[in-house]
């Protein structure tokens, strides 16, 4: 099993779309949990993936229990601006299943009360709240990777 990014009822279609091509420039899968907050064949969505959609390994999940239902739970690390460590202190593993929560509202407060051992951020010394999702999701994929799969990447 690989490295695999969930993203918990994403609202923008070009975040989404930016996450896509990331996931198929790593060979990373790319899960979505609905509710999502627009159509699969959303114009913007379809744009920001370019013509890479079909290299992306994607999964629809009907809701939060299907996803949970079909992962694993000691696979997955939650990303949140909300958690306490560090995600260069998560602990990565070449099947880690990287979550992240949605644009507007984020990790949902359940999911970081529950596993507050398995929650991480991304440290922001300056006034920022909040990164982009794409931008976050980018950040995290690529430590994992490093921590993980480095040689794979250097070809």
């Amino acid at each position: 099993m690989a490295l695999q990014v969930a993203l918990i009822q994403p609202q923008i279609p070009p975040n989404t779309g930016n996450i896509a091509r990331l996931c198929a420039a790593t060979d990373v899968a790319l899960h979505l949990i609905e509710p999502l907050g627009y159509s699969l064949e959303d114009t913007d969505l379809r744009r920001a993936g370019l013509d890479y959609w079909g290299d992306v390994d994607l999964w629809r999940h009907s809701d939060w229990f299907a996803f949970r239902d079909a992962m694993d739970r000691s696979r997955c690390l939650y990303f949140s601006a909300r958690a306490e460590r560090s995600f260069w202190d998560a602990p990565y593993g070449a099947n880690s299943c990287l979550v992240f929560g949605n644009e507007t509202e984020g990790m949902p407060e359940r999911i970081l009360e529950k596993h507050p051992d398995r929650s991480f951020t991304i440290p922001m010394p300056g006034p920022v709240r909040s990164l982009n999702l794409a931008t976050a999701v980018g950040i995290v994929l690529y430590e994992a990777l490093r921590q993980t799969t480095r040689a794979r990447l250097c070809r």
